[in-house]
């Protein structure tokens, strides 16, 4: 349970930093001549802090799955 908790905050960071990365590129010339490039970018943004929402859910449900197994 402990390498499935490890590997789930393993996937939020880097499931935030690629999100991070995509904000990075975002630059304000790019929005402001509506390229398809930026539309890209911020549907990486929103995927990435998806995913990381999804597995910081996860991480939780381990925990807590961990928690009650140690309480018995």
């Amino acid at each position: 349970m402990i390498i499935a908790i490890v590997a789930l905050m393993g996937m939020v960071v880097v499931s935030l930093v690629r999100g991070i990365i995509a904000f990075l590129q975002t630059t304000k010339v790019d929005l402001e001549s509506n390229s398809d490039k930026v539309t890209e970018l911020q549907l990486k943004q929103n995927r990435m802090m998806a995913a990381r929402i999804k597995f910081q859910a996860l991480a939780i449900v381990a925990v807590a799955v961990l928690l009650l197994i140690s309480n018995r």
